[in-house]
């Protein structure tokens, strides 16, 4: 039988002229190469910014309520994940080939999403959807929360987008009940102390990601982890010295992920501007609210240079992660600003 299989084999060899078939599969891959190049240059495009409240309003006629308190914010946590799903390429960080495989910048991207979904889903099931700390979680917020904390690089069993479009579900469900025309049957409390500690979370994020992309360019920083602490001790040394420099491969990572996430902020704090409409004018603390949107804004102008340069602070070449870690600064400070005056009775 094996010597009748290689007596064909080799028939067909000589029928296509020898070499012919591996030219021709040497091609097939060739063409699937070059189309995974401009396909993968089509995926990682950006999503531009969607429009908030017409977004959230369409969402919530559709589900055949109508807007109330806290439907700009669902709305909009739904809207983030939809987008993750649906943009061009769909979800693309749990790829096994190529294009999506290669794109590590719209996969950082994706990331930079996925955490402010993440950190503002855990916010309202834990603080914003309860009256007080004794009182009973959301049934549907309990579901959907894990569901978007699932591994997000699981390719099948069961996949990434499975997982997240269960808990999409939940959060209209949610919805639903939430703006039901004849009445509400789920809790949206718009406090200040629920905002409040939200913007705790976004402010250590900011923090972290300022930190990370400052370090492109190499620096030394002193642990001040225990200063102010008397007795405090740690494993290492206070005042200790380090040398903390990105490593090259790392830099437009850190800098897609920066984009994603201040992308995804860009959304929830326009919804919050609605929803929390009250206690922001209550505190004064509107145009506080601006001044952080408009310097997020400013992190999702066009990279018009085809890679992410990483210049000395003041050389001849722009510096894209120092650029970035400005507006994600000064976001972080007006945060801080904005923490104080709603802290404030």
């Amino acid at each position: 039988m094996k010597d009748f299989l290689v007596e064909r084999w080799e028939d067909i060899q000589d029928y296509l002229g020898g070499g012919t078939v591996a030219k021709i599969i040497g091609g097939l891959v060739g063409l699937y190469l070059a189309a995974a190049v401009v396909i993968g240059w089509y995926w990682s495009w950006e999503p531009e910014l969607f429009p908030v409240v017409e977004q959230a309003q369409s969402k919530v006629e559709a589900l055949g309520g109508k807007p109330g308190r806290g439907y700009a914010t669902t709305a909009t946590l739904i809207g983030l994940v939809d987008t993750l799903l649906e943009k061009p390429g769909g979800y693309i960080t749990n790829d096994v080939f190529p294009p999506g495989l290669w794109l590590d910048n719209i996969s950082n991207w994706e990331f930079g999403v996925l955490v402010q979904v993440r950190d503002l889903a855990r916010a309202m099931r834990k603080d914003i959807s309860r009256s007080q700390s004794q009182s009973s979680e959301d049934p549907d917020l309990v579901t959907a929360e894990p569901q978007f904390n699932f591994d997000s690089e699981s390719w099948v069993l069961p996949a990434t987008e499975s997982e997240y479009r269960r808990g999409v579900k939940a959060m209209n469900k949610y919805l639903r009940r939430l703006t039901k025309a004849d009445g509400a049957e789920a809790q949206f409390y718009a406090r200040a102390d629920n905002l409040g500690e939200w913007l705790t979370d976004v402010e250590k994020r900011l923090g972290s990601l300022s930190q990370r992309l400052s370090e492109s360019v190499g620096k030394t920083q002193y642990d001040t982890s225990l200063a102010g602490e008397k007795y405090a001790t740690s494993v290492e040394q206070a005042g200790s010295e380090h040398e903390i420099k990105t490593a090259w491969l790392e830099i437009d990572d850190i800098f897609y992920e920066a984009r994603g996430t201040a992308w995804a902020l860009t959304q929830i704090l326009r919804a919050i501007e609605v929803d929390f409409a009250e206690v922001l004018k209550d505190k004064n603390a509107v145009v506080s609210l601006q001044q952080i949107i408009a310097e997020l804004e400013g992190t999702q102008e066009s990279v018009w240079s085809p890679m992410i340069l990483n210049g000395s602070g003041f050389g001849m070449l722009a510096n894209h992660s120092l650029t970035m870690a400005s507006y994600i600064s000064r976001a972080n400070a007006a945060i801080i600003d904005l923490r104080t005056l709603l802290a404030k009775g």
